[in-house]
């Protein structure tokens, strides 16, 4: 019988079924992996923002995580949103316990609509213990900002936040440059850092308001080449590859920012 590679997402649910595990799910089955969950939080949002979240409780979390570790493993891991510390502590032990390598760390501290997605304490306690165990973190500029305390206008400046980051003691550092300043004219540079030198991923900025879940997507599919057995660099970009498919292809749904489709088969 044929045993699939595995990779276990951490994070919220999007009702709305664009972001979070949801989109996570999608991505995995689209890289030919195998996806299992563990739900941290409830989410009530839609194309339009979060209205409401619902955490889940912290005893629940670690039975998730037991449960399927235990059970199947893990051949990759993709954290999301980790909504308080004990969230991120729960997450931290079992990651030790089973001596996890493929950890893919989404920092996701705030929805497209602004709304925090993250406690402070929760970010600090990602920061000192979370990060240490990395294989990689994926922050957007807003989230590279938070975590080296800099504004970031520039891809040079993307590039000494991402060896800042790795300071933290990451062993890699992803940061995607969709919201940097003139993108639309020089296209999506993302950069990543591998504790040795800066590569740059380029893409053509696509016009299109949606663009939930892209996030989601891209560190679902980096764990997904990872878990796989590839490069940190050919891993990143399969996931780049990926996530720019899924936004070219992405579905006009609701009042909002309509998902990005990964699978392009709607």
């Amino acid at each position: 019988m044929n045993k699939p590679l595995t990779v276990l997402c951490i994070g919220g649910s999007d009702s709305s079924g664009g972001a979070g595990i949801q989109a996570d799910l999608k991505a995995v089955s689209a890289c030919g992996c195998y996806g299992m969950t563990v739900i941290t939080a409830v989410t009530v949002q839609n194309t339009q923002g979060v209205q409401d979240i619902h955490p889940v409780p912290r005893k629940i979390i670690s039975a998730q995580l037991e449960a399927v570790l235990s059970d199947m493993g893990a051949d990759a891991v993709k954290t999301g949103m980790l909504w308080t510390p004990g969230v991120v502590e729960s997450v931290v032990k079992k990651i030790r316990a089973y001596k996890l390598k493929n950890v893919v760390v989404d920092p996701v501290m705030m929805a497209k609509d602004g709304r925090s997605l993250m406690q402070d304490k929760a970010v600090t306690t990602l920061i000192n213990k979370l990060l240490p165990l990395a294989f990689v973190v994926t922050p957007n500029i807003p989230e590279a900002q938070y975590l080296t305390q800099t504004n970031i206008k520039s891809v040079a400046a993307m590039k000494k936040a991402a060896i800042a980051i790795s300071g933290l003691g990451v062993k890699n550092v992803l940061i995607k440059g969709g919201h940097l300043p003139g993108r639309k004219r020089s296209g999506v540079i993302d950069v990543l850092y591998d504790g040795r030198q800066c590569y740059e991923y380029k893409s053509s900025w696509i016009e299109t308001k949606d663009t939930h879940g892209t996030g989601c997507t891209y560190a679902a599919a980096l764990a997904c080449g990872l878990a796989q057995g590839m490069n940190i660099f050919n891993a990143a970009g399969l996931a780049k590859v990926m996530v720019t498919k899924a936004i070219e292809k992405s579905l006009c749904l609701g009042k909002g920012h309509g998902p990005v489709n990964i699978t392009g088969n709607i």
